[in-house]
C-alpha cells in the first residue's frame, strides 16, 4: 500500500456546484438567484431582524429593570481547603494564587469562602471573604487581610 494509491470512499467527496456556467449546468443565467430584486443584486438582502420596515420586534418590547452587569464584581472563588496546599506561615495573596493555578487573574479580585477546613497559619490577603472563612483562618492561628475596604 503507498499513499498514492490512496482513494476516499466512493461518493464521500462531493464536486462544488460552480454557478453561473451556461444553460446547461442548471444554474447558469442567473446563477440560481430568480430575476430582479433585492436578494438577486451584488451585495444584497437584509440585516439580521429586519422584517421589511415594520418596527422589528427588539423594538416592540418593553426594556425593563436594572441591569447590572456595567457594575457587578466577578471574583475568583477559593475555598479554605484548596489553601492547605501552602506551607505554614506563607502569605497568600493574588499573585501566589495564579501561580499556584487556582485563580486567572483577568477577574475583578478574589473571594475566600468557607467550604472544607484549614490546617495550617497562614496570612491570607483577599478581596472579599464569607464569615465562616474569616472564622476558619482565624481559628487555625493565621491572619486576615481585606483588600479594597470601602
Amino acid at each position: 500500500m503507498s499513499i498514492e494509491l490512496l482513494r476516499p470512499p466512493k461518493n464521500s467527496v462531493k464536486k462544488r456546484s460552480r454557478v453561473g456556467r451556461g444553460p446547461g449546468s442548471g444554474s447558469g443565467k442567473t446563477s440560481g438567484k430568480g430575476h430582479r430584486g433585492q436578494n438577486s443584486r451584488k451585495g444584497g438582502g437584509v440585516r439580521l431582524g429586519f422584517e421589511g420596515g415594520q418596527t422589528p420586534l427588539y423594538r416592540r418590547l418593553p426594556k425593563r429593570g436594572f441591569k447590572n452587569f456595567h457594575f457587578k464584581k466577578n471574583y475568583n472563588e477559593v475555598n479554605v481547603y484548596i489553601l492547605n496546599q501552602f506551607e505554614d506561615g506563607a502569605v497568600v495573596d493574588r499573585e501566589l494564587l495564579d501561580k499556584a493555578g487556582l485563580i486567572p487573574l483577568s477577574r475583578s479580585g478574589v473571594k475566600i469562602l468557607g467550604n472544607g477546613d484549614l490546617n495550617k497559619k497562614l496570612e491570607v490577603h483577599a478581596d472579599v471573604f464569607s464569615k465562616s472563612a474569616k472564622e476558619k483562618i482565624e481559628k487555625a492561628g493565621g491572619k486576615v487581610v481585606e483588600l479594597n475596604k470601602n
